[in-house]
């Protein structure tokens, strides 16, 4: 068996990458560690309950007693590195949890993962560290242009800022103690199980709610969409085939302003589940920008495809149809997220 620690897998990408690991590959046997905070639920595995193969363990990758302890009983073969405090509004409001979890966090896992390898030259050598960072790391793109590997790093927000801290403590983990690390960035993910204060699942939970649907500034801002099963394959293909010490992009070429995405839903909303008092397209709401708010993010993916074959396979439109039908399906599950808002 192949042993998989999958950090902040009972999160919103967490969840649906140990969904994916678990169906696709018999021979994967999954530990999942993670601190239940608010974005964080198992009713996110609730279908996987008495799964033979997934073991849950709720706790903090900064207590490095737990980690190390994990590790010595568990001994995974690869770690997936997704636990972190993610979102940009949150961050500007209060870092703290940032800098605690997002660079703390990943140093303490790092620490007991290198003390782990070093106690045993035989796992280091088929075993790999990947850590899914995002393209906010590498700041804002003007109209043209897309990030690439090299792109530069010039993190604009405590949440971006945070990442770029993670993701150089991976490579200096690299290359000072050789801990065998991949790095992936990835643009703005959307599906099934999402927290609802990320643009999506809040726009259609606020719309259910008859509550008004904020869009910041002209909602011009552009971003990079990717539907989570497209990411969860990447990071899949990565962790089989990726090389030590490279960094992958994952995208879908698949860039939207933020109004046109509200427009969408409010639209498929109309559609799949109309209101009374008229079409949801009224509840839109311009609101003041939030600080240092970044223009435009764009992937170029070609490193990930042509080096491991990987390509998106779910369109934007039939993406955000899924999403929509997926949390008019499970109204039990936002409702009791909902409260942790």
């Amino acid at each position: 068996m192949h042993r998989v620690l999958v950090t902040g897998g009972a999160g919103f990408i967490g969840s649906n990458l140990v969904r994916q690991l678990l169906a696709t590959d018999a021979t994967v046997e999954v530990i999942v560690l993670d601190k239940l905070t608010y974005a964080g639920s198992l009713r996110s595995l609730a279908d996987l309950a008495g799964e033979p193969r997934l073991r849950f363990i709720r706790g903090d990758i900064a207590d490095r007693g737990l980690v190390r302890s994990i590790l010595h009983d568990a001994q995974p073969d690869s770690v997936v590195h997704l636990a972190a405090e993610s979102h940009v509004d949150r961050s500007i409001a209060g870092p703290d949890e940032f800098i605690r979890t997002n660079i703390v966090g990943t140093f303490h896992l790092l620490e007991e993962v290198r003390h782990y390898l070093a106690e045993d030259s035989h796992a280091r050598d088929a075993f790999r560290f990947l850590h899914a960072s995002t393209d906010e790391v590498f700041g804002e793109l003007g109209p043209g242009g897309h990030f690439v590997e090299t792109s530069p790093y010039a993190p604009r927000s405590p949440y971006s800022a945070s990442k770029a801290s993670s993701d150089h403590l991976v490579a200096a983990y690299l290359h000072t103690y050789g801990v065998p690390a991949i790095t992936t960035n990835c643009g703005n993910n959307y599906g099934p199980y999402q927290f609802p204060e990320k643009l999506i699942p809040v726009v259609i939970a606020n719309a259910l709610a008859e509550r008004p649907l904020p869009v910041y500034g002209h909602g011009a801002n552009v971003r990079d969409w990717i539907h989570v099963a497209d990411h969860c394959a990447a990071l899949r293909a990565v962790l089989a085939g990726g090389r030590i010490g490279e960094r992958y992009l994952a995208g879908a070429r698949c860039e939207r302003t933020n109004l046109e995405v509200v427009h969408t839903i409010c639209d498929l909303l109309d559609e799949l589940h109309p209101r009374t008092a008229g079409a949801y397209r009224s509840l839109i709401e311009l609101v003041a920008d939030r600080p240092g708010h970044d223009f435009r993010y764009a992937i170029d993916p070609t490193k990930l495809e042509t080096e491991l074959g990987w390509r998106p396979t779910i369109a934007f439109a039939d993406g955000l149809r899924r999403t929509v039908e997926w949390y008019l399906a499970h109204p039990a599950w936002v409702a009791a997220i909902e409260l942790a808002r």
